[in-house]
């Protein structure tokens, strides 16, 4: 049995579909707004995504960088948080389905993201999961953990070496910084942990299809990262694809020939495809897709023929100035969610507001301890310095005061001791 459920004021209603950095952005920039909004997710939680990696690796415990949707807007006196998922979009009415109920809506800001994208090979990902949500990084670890303990038992060298393999394919900066903390796992944290074999002996294979790491930052930084890496023991493998994934082996072609590498432990950060709902607006909008199922919108992040439609962050594709499509990462969210919350305010008004623009503010990437990457346009630097600034950046966008002062804490021990206290198995592992 369906019911229409609707907010108890009688004022412009906002429904914004997705708690992640473009969502919640629109969302607390509405408020104060002769507005009510109505926040739905699936989860609970807002996720700080780019950290997900130092979960996966036991640097942080997934608390660390979560935080209650509830929690956040809990002064937000306009706001509403609603947990469930939306299967339907009805555009002629104006409602869009969650569970059993329907939510009516004046402008609608739909923000899921993205998840992994295994280019038609979708059999891998129970192989080689991906790095998108708290699960994703808890079974990465799980694997990362379990190979470790499985090659303590192992007396056969050749099976051990298999055990002590780690691959990890794509070479943007999830593939960099996930490649950079397992090196400092392997040869610092779990030093003389293991008996009967030394953790250094492990070999982690980062394999990217470009002709270098970081290939959307300047070469020479991607040098930089290159060289750290070299340090961390991590063996590149770039110009090369991925042709097969078991559960015991990854195919690897680089230029003609095929190289079998045995390994137990597959990470994937090769690419992304958008969310299942933006197939379902295509159909109730007409709105055209790219090839990874991004919803192309026009230059205020709305649908041709339906301006009170908004799609931002990984599920849409916006177009610059120079007919490039933004990247799917976190500061071209949190504008577009603030650009989306803006021009409802002056719409309200009877005003308008020109094209979204995106501001640039450079992009990082660290590789282990006291080494990253910046690109700040015309500035440009990496090591220690770049680091810092690394570590600054993220502590800051930190939704929660909270998780700002434990993350902090947290880093500064692990900093100090080179130990991971977040190095636990929290699941059973799958039947052999």
């Amino acid at each position: 049995m369906e019911f229409e459920d609707s907010s108890p004021h009688g004022s412009h209603q906002v429904v914004t579909v997705g708690g992640g950095f473009g969502g919640l952005n629109a969302v607390r920039c509405l408020k104060n707004a002769p507005v009510d909004v109505t926040l739905i997710d699936r989860r609970n939680f807002h996720l700080f995504q780019p950290l997900l990696y130092q979960v996966a690796t036991g640097a942080l415990s997934p608390a660390n960088i979560a935080a209650p949707l509830r929690a956040i807007v809990k002064k937000q006196q306009n706001a509403r948080v609603l947990l469930g998922e939306v299967t339907d979009i009805d555009v002629a009415r104006r409602r869009v389905t969650v569970g059993n109920s329907k939510v009516r809506y004046d402008s609608l800001v739909v923000a899921t993201g993205a998840r992994h994208h295994y280019f038609g090979n979708d059999r891998w990902e129970v192989l080689a999961p991906g790095l998108k949500t708290v699960e994703d990084a808890t079974e990465i670890r799980r694997r990362i953990l379990l190979a470790f303990e499985r090659a303590e038992q192992e007396s056969d060298p050749e099976k051990r070496r298999a055990w002590l393999t780690f691959v990890i394919v794509g070479g943007g900066a999830t593939g960099v910084e996930l490649a950079g903390a397992l090196g400092e796992l392997a040869h610092h944290t779990l030093r003389r942990n293991f008996r009967t074999f030394e953790p250094a002996a492990t070999q982690i294979i980062l394999v990217e299809g470009t002709e270098r790491v970081l290939p959307t930052y300047p070469a020479y930084l991607s040098t930089r990262a290159a060289a750290a890496l070299l340090r961390l023991g991590v063996t590149l493998r770039t110009g090369a694809m991925v042709t097969e994934v078991k559960s015991d082996a990854v195919t690897v072609k680089n230029g003609g020939s095929l190289d079998r590498i045995a390994t137990h432990t597959v990470l994937w950060a090769a690419g992304v495809k958008a969310s299942p709902l933006g197939r379902i607006l295509s159909e109730a909008t007409g709105a055209a897709l790219d090839r990874a199922g991004r919803v192309i919108v026009g230059p205020d992040l709305s649908l041709p023929g339906h301006p009170e439609i908004f799609v931002i962050g990984d599920l849409a594709l916006f177009r610059d100035r120079m007919g490039e499509p933004l990247p799917g990462v976190a500061p071209v969210a949190i504008q577009q969610g603030r650009y989306v919350a803006t021009l409802l305010r002056r719409r309200l008004q009877g005003e308008g507001l020109p094209p979204f623009r995106y501001r640039d503010h450079g992009q990082l990437a660290t590789i282990g301890r006291a080494a990253a990457v910046a690109d700040f346009g015309r500035i440009r630097f990496s090591g220690y310095f770049a680091w810092l600034t690394w570590l600054f950046v993220h502590l800051m966008n930190l939704v929660q005061f909270e998780s700002r002062l434990l993350v902090f804490m947290q880093w500064s021990w692990n900093y100090l001791t080179r130990n991971r206290s977040a190095r636990l198995i929290t699941s059973s592992p799958p039947p052999p």
